[in-house]
């Protein structure tokens, strides 16, 4: 469970990884500038009475705002990985498994999809989560986590196996190895309530699932599937 985070987190020194976290720390913090001072500009448009009442709402809808920035920090900085996996994974398997042959990658407009689907589907369960936060106080942030850690560690998992291998098998490996993928998706979606740690998600979750893909391949070599099923790396 913790050495694919762990073999992550060592690697940040790598040049070829740090390069990938400065650009995610700029397009990230840009993002969160560019959304939160965009919101509060336009509540300060649209607040035209004055007095106390104006000056109320204006601080409510500043917090609304920051507490919407941050919410979405974490789809953001998903998609942002999607345009770093090829750099990420081939200094990861540099590192830790030169052995491995030349990635074969599923069709470049399938990896599209796939790398943007990670950002769209936490986007939208975080809205859905801070819904819930907003109607039912108590219970939003745990179901926000919950559901982006289930589409952090499917999402970047699928994303970066069709490297490798096709959709289909990536989803049926995926099945293989949930539990860890899905541990590592906790610890990206847990991160992202923390500032500055959030900014390593994308390459933190990206690295991690090249070490979980690494794992679940190995393990289809060692036991193929019931059924003389190919194996994935045939």
């Amino acid at each position: 469970m913790l050495l694919p985070l762990s073999r992550a987190l060592s690697q940040l020194t790598d040049p070829a990884l740090f390069g990938v976290v400065w650009r995610s720390v700029l397009f990230s913090a840009l993002f969160f500038a560019v959304i939160l001072a965009g919101t509060i500009g336009a509540l300060h448009h649209f607040i035209a009475a004055g007095g106390i009442l104006a000056w109320a709402l204006d601080a409510l809808g500043s917090i609304a705002a920051s507490v919407l920035a941050m919410w979405l920090f974490l789809p953001v900085a998903a998609t942002i990985g999607t345009l770093y996996f090829e750099r990420i994974a081939r200094a990861v398997e540099r590192r830790f498994y030169p052995e491995l042959p030349a990635a074969r990658s599923a069709p470049l407009l399938d990896q599209l999809c796939a790398g943007a689907a990670v950002g769209f589907r936490v986007l939208g369960l975080n809205v859905l989560a801070l819904l819930l936060t907003l109607f039912l106080p108590g219970i939003g942030l745990p179901i926000g986590w919950a559901v982006a850690s289930w589409a952090m560690g499917r999402g970047l998992f699928v994303a970066v196996a069709m490297r490798r291998i096709g959709r289909a098998d990536a989803e049926a490996l995926y099945r293989n190895v949930r539990p860890v993928a899905l541990f590592q998706g906790s610890a990206m979606a847990a991160a992202a309530y923390f500032p500055l740690l959030n900014l390593l998600i994308p390459v933190v979750g990206t690295a991690a699932m090249v070490h979980v893909l690494d794992l679940a391949l190995s393990s289809e070599t060692e036991a193929p599937r019931v059924g003389g099923s190919r194996n994935f790396l045939d």
